[in-house]
């Protein structure tokens, strides 16, 4: 953030806007005037309104809509539209969740739901629940509510929820009902969902990957599947501290010159606003391993990572596996005390590996 810049904006989950529509389409349903805001209660017990869009249907099915603001958050949900539809059920049914156009159905296991339940996480559900009791006068009602999202089938083709076999849309989420400004709370979500998944279908070796080239270059190495992949771009620390508490046999971790030179400067959060390769730092580590100090002081002096790459490469000097083992260090800190077989790959933009470091008892 620059000096003196006004402080971001919070914002609000899928899961907060699913429980004010719900709350305004139930108090419709109960011959209500379809109402301007709503209060709902957030898991922290703080209060707090939101505005109401939209009414839709008949009397009998009321739909509320209400207009997701993440805030400063680039969240590809800011300005989706997250309606609510209500009905009445026999007496005793509770409340059952459905998934409208818009919001996915598991199909895997390993997710906080089970295979065939709508992609509504448990907060959301326990929100929505607060709310229409506090709207029945106390007691729980008797409803079925299905959340729908426009366009959010298109949107969910941009998220992991395909790999993490959730199809048809995508998630209502939510563990606060807020969404804290580049906190990228759906992507570490993701993340943990990711390892989740793997671990229920048993698999033993993971790979999380900053990007697209090192996914796919780490995936052909090993000839893993799908679901072992973890696309962690910039958390490494996301992956490493959930998987260091829910732990596989073996973890890959895969990424660029850059990145991975972040990592192995002590960076977890590899964002380029959030953190910056230490060139001083890199010069030192290749001066101690054999590099002549005019390559040294060109690396000091390189305005980016890939630069000081390049340099070494003409003076026939490699870094990767210099990098690729620092890297190491410091993941296999962060993961102990859990006993995780653990390996780091460096690849150049083209996926070529330049670079791998892995626990003594790993063959290179």
């Amino acid at each position: 953030m620059k000096p003196n810049a006004p402080p971001l904006r919070r914002g609000w989950t899928t899961g907060s806007c699913a429980t004010a529509a719900a709350k305004a389409a139930w108090m419709v349903l109960q011959g209500h005037e379809p109402p301007a805001s709503v209060w709902i209660t957030l898991p922290s017990g703080k209060e707090v309104a939101f505005s109401l869009c939209q009414f839709t249907g008949p009397t009998t099915a009321p739909c509320a809509a209400v207009v997701k603001d993440a805030g400063d958050d680039p969240d590809i949900t800011h300005g989706a539209m997250i309606r609510c539809t209500v009905r009445a059920l026999p007496v005793g049914s509770g409340i059952i969740f459905k998934a409208g156009p818009g919001v996915g159905t598991i199909t895997r296991p390993g997710l906080p739901l089970p295979p065939g339940e709508p992609a509504i996480n448990p907060t959301p559900r326990a929100m929505i629940r607060t709310a229409l009791t506090q709207a029945n006068h106390g007691a729980p009602p008797d409803a079925e509510v299905t959340i729908s999202i426009d366009h959010g089938e298109e949107l969910a083709q941009r998220t992991l929820n395909g790999r993490l076999g959730i199809v048809g849309g995508l998630s209502i989420l939510g563990t606060t009902g807020i969404v804290m400004p580049f906190s990228c709370s759906a992507w570490i979500e993701s993340i943990h969902r990711g390892v989740d998944v793997a671990r229920a279908e048993k698999l033993t070796h993971i790979l999380g990957a900053t990007g697209n080239v090192s996914e796919k270059a780490g995936q052909a190495l090993y000839n893993l599947p799908d679901t072992a992949l973890i696309e962690m771009g910039d958390f490494a620390g996301g992956l490493l501290k959930y998987v260091r508490h829910h732990p596989v046999s073996r973890l890959s971790i895969a990424g660029g010159i850059a990145k991975m030179t972040k990592l192995g400067q002590g960076c977890l959060d590899l964002h380029s606003s959030r953190s910056r390769a230490d060139m001083p730092a890199l010069a030192q580590l290749a001066a101690q391993h054999g590099a002549p100090d005019g390559l040294a002081s060109l690396i000091k002096n390189s305005p980016t990572v890939a630069e000081a790459f390049l340099l070494a490469q003409t003076h026939n000097f490699s870094m990767g596996n210099l990098i690729a083992q620092k890297a190491w260090s410091v993941a296999y800190k962060t993961l102990s005390p859990a006993p995780i077989l653990l390996d780091v790959l460096v690849f150049d933009r083209a996926g070529i590996l330049v670079g791998q470091a892995s626990s003594p008892s790993l063959p290179l």
